[in-house]
């Protein structure tokens, strides 16, 4: 990934993210990701949404649940460009958790275990990022480890 590329021109050359490419593009959101934004993007690998129930992926790309497959992808950015550090700054500050409001409108936990920053969406399920601050130059890349799901 290049920092000079944008969050989906390095995506499509990722190989652990082509889920993650063919869902933004069945939901249409392409146009969005190479916005100015700035974004920040916690991005499930492809073994993250092989974690879903068998036949998940499938469904969520067919024309009819496009507005399903949006919200749970828009479930996954958040407007602005938030480092790793930040990330951290925000969980020290909020004594162990921080509330980050996800473009799709609803909340996204944020905690710290030992040396690492996980995730939790609104329904407790949970996902550690692997790998922070892949910088794009429209916003960050942070590698998550499942699909985050709202409400």
């Amino acid at each position: 990934m290049y920092p000079t590329k944008n969050i989906v021109e390095n995506a499509v050359n990722s190989k652990d993210h082509t889920t993650l490419v063919a869902a933004v593009k069945a939901a249409d959101l392409v146009g969005t990701l190479e916005s100015a934004g700035p974004f920040t993007v916690f991005a499930p690998t492809n073994e993250a949404f092989g974690k879903l129930p068998a036949g998940t992926v499938d469904d969520l790309v067919k024309p009819e649940n496009k507005a399903t497959l949006t919200k749970i992808l828009t479930y996954h950015v958040v407007a602005g460009r938030l480092s790793s550090a930040d990330l951290w700054a925000k969980v020290k500050a909020g004594d162990g958790k921080a509330e980050l409001t996800t473009v799709q409108g609803d909340p996204l936990t944020v905690m710290a275990k030992g040396k690492k920053l996980y995730l939790v969406d609104e329904k407790g399920g949970k996902s550690w990022i692997t790998i922070a601050d892949v910088n794009q130059s429209n916003g960050v890349i942070h590698v998550v480890n499942a699909v985050l799901m709202p409400n």
